[in-house]
């Protein structure tokens, strides 16, 4: 699997952490030594202490969906930081944002030397966005490392084509999602896709990896591919054993197959 540190940003001087909040979220944040973007803030306790540490100061907050446990800290951080913009979907349910984005916005947030790409991926929620730039994918609940977000307001076939759209980025982007999901995902994913060699040496890397504290995230998309089974709905792997666990018709269109997928791991329990 390919690694990654916190240089991971493309764009010179730039850095990406994971800031643990919560019980398994992650708060992104984009820093250059002396600004910090932050991605999903949902508490704000934790970015405070990151921040301040680092003696930076928060220009902007990304915010990709409605839910309280990425938002939730937007408040108190613009209360501490008023001139930060915050930048997330048309949704009046997230009363913080002061920019709205949409499906093909180009945003260049803070002092303008980084520019963002938002991508509309409705399925999670109907109004979810991601962010795309510099080697990276803000993508909050949408994609995870081997696995995808629940379908709370969205349809599988909305889903289905917010993860097409996303797989479509170059492989070597880096996948910065909200939870801290991957071995529970990896648990799954290895059912769902019994033959795949390259996942269950990922599923090995990911246990020892959070055996030694470490977070799972980012990912990159190209092993996404190779091992997520919610991106790999058209393999024969994961077909043959949606037809024989799940009693997949063996013609079902690709949206009936991950519809029937993502139901399996609704109610999946290792």
């Amino acid at each position: 699997m390919s690694g990654w540190n916190a240089s991971g940003c493309d764009a010179p001087g730039w850095a990406i952490d994971a800031i643990p909040i919560l019980s398994d979220n992650y708060a992104w944040a984009l820093s250059d030594g002396a600004q910090a973007i932050v991605v999903d803030p949902g508490e704000s306790e934790p970015v405070v202490s990151w921040l301040d540490r680092r003696a930076l100061r928060l220009t902007a907050i990304l915010l990709t969906h409605h839910h309280p446990d990425h938002v939730g800290g937007a408040r108190a951080l613009r209360d501490r930081w008023p001139d930060a913009e915050v930048h997330g979907p048309h949704d009046d349910r997230i009363a913080e944002v002061s920019h709205r984005v949409a499906q093909g916005d180009r945003i260049a947030p803070g002092d303008n030397s980084l520019c963002l790409d938002v991508i509309e991926t409705p399925g999670h929620t109907s109004t979810h966005v991601a962010y795309h730039g510099h080697g990276l994918l803000f993508c909050g609940d949408t994609l995870f490392s081997a696995g995808c977000g629940r379908l709370f307001e969205g349809t599988p076939a909305q889903m289905l084509a917010s993860l097409d759209a996303l797989s479509a980025l170059p492989g070597n982007t880096l996948v910065c999602c909200g939870h801290e999901y991957t071995a529970s995902n990896c648990a799954f994913a290895v059912e769902a896709d019994p033959d795949n060699a390259a996942l269950r040496a990922y599923r090995s890397h990911v246990i020892a990896v959070r055996a030694n504290g470490e977070p799972s995230l980012p990912s990159r998309l190209s092993d996404e591919l190779a091992i997520n089974p919610f991106l790999r709905i058209d393999t024969p792997g994961v077909r043959e054993t949606l037809i024989r666990n799940r009693s997949l018709p063996r013609l079902a269109n690709r949206v009936d197959a991950f519809a029937a997928l993502r139901t399996w791991k609704d109610h999946y329990r290792a």
